[in-house]
């Protein structure tokens, strides 16, 4: 049986822009660096123990200076380059690497807002033989809640059988969601939790980054807190209920579990990829 002490995480940027991406750790050991530029079409290599419980998510229009003080547009650390703590109105990849019997479990969670599409991959060390991986299209959840990278109804990746998309090909092929409209990804934010459009680039379209009611009033009922800390009485609400129907695979609010949580055995690394294209997959139970 493998060792797996130190796990691969890869932050890849498929954005037509620069992102800043930002990591902060709940528990274990995270990354050295807990924030960086990172200019389109590249990916940054890191490493994270198997004990690891931490966030994932991007920052846009953002100017900091020679000491890394300055702020950003969405997702921002309190005005700096490295973050202790998550910023509002942004996608996360959420990690829990040593959750339960062997088992690490991954979302893509909504409950803070949205900022930039995002999906997760996972990487397996396929030489190992004591290991069940899963297929990859049970695995690589997608969230493309913006209409940057979208693909139009009816995308299909795999047209030549030869072609992969987030690791899948014609033979595992990702279920999508094939319904949704431009005009619905390009207006599903509730106008009260509008944060004003930012513009990405001279050439490319708006996006709307959109807070959470829970990020925006901070209200108990909203934020499943107090006496609403339980599913019986916290429930979907009109931000979570909205952003479900752009991104079913991804958390909408604190008890969204059904739909939301991957697992995969542990030792398995993973690639967060922002505006990774395509469409949004669908949750198995939607499917």
């Amino acid at each position: 049986m493998k060792n797996y002490q130190f796990i691969p995480l890869l932050i890849t940027n498929r954005c037509s822009d620069t992102i800043w991406p930002a990591i902060s750790t709940q528990n274990g050991t995270g990354p050295k660096s807990t924030g960086f530029e990172l200019k389109a079409g590249i990916s940054q290599n890191l490493t994270v123990d198997t004990n690891w419980n931490g966030r994932v998510w991007g920052r846009t229009n953002c100017t900091f200076d020679t000491k890394g003080v300055g702020s950003c547009r969405t997702g921002d650390c309190a005005g700096h380059l490295e973050c202790s703590a998550t910023g509002a109105a942004a996608t996360l990849a959420e990690f829990n690497l040593p959750a339960y019997k062997d088992k690490s479990f991954y979302d893509i969670s909504l409950v803070d807002g949205y900022n930039l599409p995002l999906a997760i991959r996972a990487i397996f060390d396929t030489s190992d033989p004591t290991k069940i991986w899963p297929k990859a299209n049970e695995s690589n959840p997608s969230c493309v809640g913006g209409v940057q990278g979208l693909a139009p109804i009816g995308f299909n990746p795999y047209a030549n059988n030869k072609q992969q998309f987030l690791g899948t090909s014609s033979s595992d092929p990702l279920p999508f969601d094939n319904k949704t409209s431009t005009k619905d990804i390009s207006s599903w934010c509730p106008s009260d939790l509008l944060i004003k459009s930012a513009q990405e680039g001279k050439n490319n379209p708006q996006f709307k980054p959109c807070l959470s009611a829970c990020s925006k009033t901070g209200s108990k009922y909203f934020c499943c807190t107090q006496d609403y800390n339980t599913p019986k009485k916290c429930g979907s609400n009109y931000y979570s209920r909205a952003a479900k129907k752009v991104c079913p695979d991804a958390y909408s609010f604190a008890y969204d579990d059904d739909t939301s949580t991957f697992s995969v055995p542990t030792g398995a690394g993973f690639e967060v990829i922002f505006c990774p294209g395509g469409r949004s997959t669908l949750s198995p139970t939607t499917t």
